[in-house]
């Protein structure tokens, strides 16, 4: 070491290859980057495809691997006259592997908003958790809570501007504000859609044959959330990329409320059962 010292060598430089100094070193930039200010905790550093080839894209022969995501998972949400249901899966996939049957897909952007996670988790995760700063700062600013309009425009601003960059991202946003109860649709190009029913994932088709057969407006709150949990539990049953827990949520005038999770497996049973 004393003499690797006094030459002006490291370790990286004699032992490693080039390309794991590469790599080395670009995530320590991407650290520190994300750490000496803290507002850059919330800004992406420059182009999140490049630096995840730069940390992860090369085999043990310094071969270049094609970055390609798979995702799956089955999300829905649709207004009736009681409020707003959103009900999601919580299988996380990559390819055909699982990787988690506990995700959570739900996530509480504030006492009236929440937001679904379609495409990749991390992603989806990454910006609602921004958005969930964003509204916080403009009710400490105005005095008052955000509209769900106002930050679904907020949303689909951020994630326009990294429009083409790799990101995956097919949420909605759900939340009651003074104007009433509204859902959104915002994916990876920065669209944003308003809506009355949506469903996203793979197994989507599926919930859509099972929304499409009992939604209707009047629809009292107990029907209601036994269709969308219904809705995702038919999809779990067909699509390979869904499963896990099915969690539903109901959003109304006082906030949303997490109705119930409960395992697909078991909703399996009693469904059978009860066609016995």
């Amino acid at each position: 070491m004393a003499m690797l010292s006094l030459c002006g060598l490291s370790d990286d430089t004699l032992f490693k290859s080039k390309y794991e100094v590469e790599e080395n070193e670009a995530f320590e930039t991407f650290q520190s980057d994300n750490t000496v200010n803290q507002m850059n905790l919330y800004s992406l550093p420059g182009n999140p495809v490049e630096n995840m080839r730069m940390i992860t894209a090369r085999d043990t022969m310094g071969r270049p691997i094609e970055l390609n995501f798979h995702h799956g998972t089955t999300t829905l949400g649709f207004l009736y006259q009681g409020g707003i249901v959103l009900a999601v899966d919580s299988r996380a996939t990559g390819g055909q592997y699982i990787g988690s049957q506990c995700m959570k897909k739900i996530v509480e952007i504030n006492d009236f908003m929440l937001g679904t996670l379609a495409g990749g988790a991390a992603d989806c995760v990454y910006w609602d958790r921004v958005l969930s700063k964003q509204c916080r700062l403009h009710e400490l600013r105005n005095k008052e809570r955000i509209s769900v309009t106002a930050a679904s425009k907020i949303m689909s601003n951020m994630i326009y501007y990294y429009k083409g960059y790799g990101l995956s991202i097919g949420m909605m946003l759900a939340g009651y504000d003074k104007n009433g109860p509204s859902l959104f649709y915002i994916d990876n190009d920065g669209s944003r859609t308003p809506g009355k029913v949506f469903s996203v994932g793979s197994g989507s088709i599926y919930a859509f044959g099972v929304l499409d057969s009992g939604y209707k407006w009047d629809l009292t709150d107990e029907e209601a959330q036994k269709l969308g949990q219904r809705a995702i539990f038919h999809a779990t049953h067909r699509d390979a990329y869904s499963g896990g827990i099915v969690r539903v949520y109901h959003i109304t005038k006082d906030g949303w409320k997490h109705i119930k999770n409960e395992d697909c497996d078991e909703i399996y049973d009693r469904v059978k059962n009860e066609a016995k």
